[in-house]
């Protein structure tokens, strides 16, 4: 008989506490390996795969061309000033750039352009800079766009 009859000896615990720990555990561990693995790189190859086309480049500049075209038709009706027409060229060539590139030219100085290997869009910007920041007189706007135009058909 007990001493104590207020006393009661530990019970047991249910097995299915363990299972459901080591199931916790593992579920852990497995995401922990599953992060590890997809963030690895893939393995290297002798040579790169090619890459798909960006964009359908004739089409592209078919739409440039023609975003061109309305710039200088709408400076020389008089509906845009000879300033905002040169800054608005230099932006479609830049936005150009970036589309057949991927390299994002609108946020880049003449400098940065002719550092990349972007040499025919780096002497375009640079021959636009004297007419959309410069004091002197301005260059006709269809000469900017003939020029910038030369340099979206050229573009491979």
């Amino acid at each position: 008989m007990q001493a104590d009859p207020g006393f009661y000896g530990p019970l047991p615990y249910n097995p299915a506490w363990v299972w459901c720990g080591a199931a916790i555990l593992a579920l852990v561990a497995g995401w922990y390996a599953f992060v590890w693995l997809s963030s690895r790189a893939g393995p290297a190859s002798g040579s790169a795969p090619a890459r798909p086309a960006l964009t359908d480049l004739p089409s592209l500049k078919a739409a440039y061309l023609q975003r061109i075209r309305d710039v200088e038709r709408d400076a020389a009706a008089g509906t845009l000033d000879a300033r905002a027409a040169h800054q608005q060229i230099s932006m479609l060539l830049r936005g150009f750039v970036r589309d057949a590139t991927g390299v994002d030219a609108t946020r880049m100085t003449q400098q940065d352009l002719a550092q990349h290997p972007l040499p025919a869009a780096a002497d375009a910007v640079e021959a636009l800079y004297p007419a959309e920041f410069g004091p002197g007189p301005l260059p006709s706007v269809g000469a900017s766009a003939a020029r910038t135009s030369a340099v979206v058909r050229a573009w491979s």
